[in-house]
């Protein structure tokens, strides 16, 4: 069962955790029960009818009658609460029909998953029809692929120095070109160079750095056939057609292991999150990316927690360096462990990361762990400072960096988040050998 640290970290934000705080009181509950496979409860609103509130503990997974957008709702994070800190009030062992009905539901909704994949398994293409759609997409997407190349060759040639008064419509209708030639990951290149043009002190080589890896992909596209085809996965992917989830469970590797949660980010864009699980192999000390998409609110089907353990086996995507991956099976709750590496220099936490950008040069961000960082506030930047001294650029808003700050108190801790190339954004630290983390990223809503 979780601790109610652990239940408050899935929180949508402080205005919910907060809201759930003020529901703990078993009067305002009229129902609560539970099982070996759910929670479940009625909770007393404004209203006549209670809300009806159901946790799946296999996932967690929520679900509540209750007209709220954010997930989980204050009710379902109160629920789980009862019965972390109270949980002699859940009398009732039968679950009611409503209880029964849901869960009947998505059992149902998940065999129908798996008998889709069964049949697209079984099912013959038509290579001749295949090859056409794929050869006519690719075209597509190498056009706006050198459409971008002039569109850069123009910026250069008159100069860059007017970049970051631009406007955001003059960068928009350049990725919406890029999304309607079915190029959607050069677009979110074309964004990333709007956001290196506003980024201050420095912008023009961080503009010219961005620009160097969207022609080296253009490159790529241009000579796609001559690459290895583990290569091909990669530049087609960072182009934007990545291969269908269905494609990889069938060709990926698997790897079967106990895997280590290390930090979670979320990130939202017109409307669209997107939720990156981190995950480090206890045995095979593989790194793994769970990457998952949501539309107008962070609902995903799993939820994860830093520090927590589980065991599965997980399917890699095709790569000359592969990170993303699928659960290729539902995961089981492990005794959570502590990573055995130990990186106390930039030295040793970049050699991982300069060994899988030799083989796939299309990465925005990879994993980075450091064993003996130091958070440092100067001159109003946030940098973190390794065992020998060193200092990196940390991405950071200043209450949590003030929060991680005090925790470190000037020692070391373990630090681990994202590197984007001449950043660290930090998701996750740990003090001493603590298994749960002493502090996250705090998720702001959107």
């Amino acid at each position: 069962m979780l601790t109610a640290e652990q239940i408050l970290a899935l929180s949508p934000d402080e205005a919910s955790a907060k809201a759930a705080k003020g529901l703990l009181t078993p009067a305002k509950w009229p129902t609560l029960g539970r099982d070996e496979v759910s929670i479940w409860g009625e909770c007393q609103g404004s209203g006549s009818k209670p809300y009806q509130v159901i946790i799946d503990t296999g996932g967690p997974t929520f679900k509540c009658s209750c007209p709220s957008r954010k997930f989980p709702c204050k009710h379902g994070l109160a629920l789980y609460l009862l019965l972390a800190q109270k949980a002699s009030a859940f009398s009732g062992t039968i679950p009611p029909p409503w209880v029964g009905e849901w869960l009947s539901a998505r059992l149902d909704r998940a065999e129908k998953k798996v008998e889709k994949a069964a049949r697209s398994e079984v099912k013959p293409a038509d290579p001749e029809a295949s090859a056409k759609r794929e050869a006519k997409r690719l075209d597509r997407m190498l056009g706006g692929a050198l459409d971008l190349e002039r569109w850069m060759a123009d910026l250069i040639r008159h100069g860059i120095a007017d970049l970051p008064s631009k406007p955001p419509s003059f960068w928009r209708e350049a990725a919406a070109r890029l999304v309607d030639a079915q190029a959607g990951g050069l677009g979110l290149l074309v964004r990333e160079l709007e956001s290196c043009a506003a980024s201050g002190e420095g912008w023009h080589e961080r503009t010219l750095l961005q620009m160097g890896r969207a022609q080296l992909l253009i490159e790529a596209m241009q000579g796609l056939d001559a690459l290895p085809e583990p290569l091909r996965h990669d530049v087609r992917s960072s182009a934007g057609w990545p291969l269908e989830k269905e494609e990889a469970l069938s060709s990926g590797e698997r790897v079967n292991d106990v895997w280590l949660v290390l930090g979670i980010s979320h990130d939202e864009n017109d409307r669209l999150w997107e939720r990156r699980v981190w995950l480090r192999g206890r045995d095979s000390g593989r790194a793994a990316l769970l990457l998952e998409f949501s539309h107008g609110g962070r609902r995903f089907d799993r939820v994860f927690l830093p520090g927590a353990c589980f065991q599965s086996t997980l399917c890699f995507f095709p790569s000359a360096s592969p990170l993303r991956a699928l659960l290729a099976v539902d995961p089981v709750e492990e005794k959570s462990s502590i990573s055995s590496n130990s990186l106390h220099t930039w030295d040793e936490a970049f050699a991982p990361l300069a060994e899988a950008l030799s083989k796939q040069p299309f990465y925005q961000r990879l994993p980075l762990k450091l064993d003996h960082a130091v958070p440092v506030l100067r001159q109003n930047r946030w940098l973190v400072r390794d065992e020998e001294g060193r200092e990196a650029p940390l991405r950071i808003n200043d209450d949590d960096g003030w929060q991680l700050l005090a925790l470190s108190g000037g020692r070391p801790l373990n630090l681990f988040g994202e590197w984007h190339g001449d950043y660290l954004r930090p998701l996750s630290a740990w003090c001493g050998n603590t298994v749960n983390p002493s502090w996250t990223e705090v998720i702001h809503a959107a």
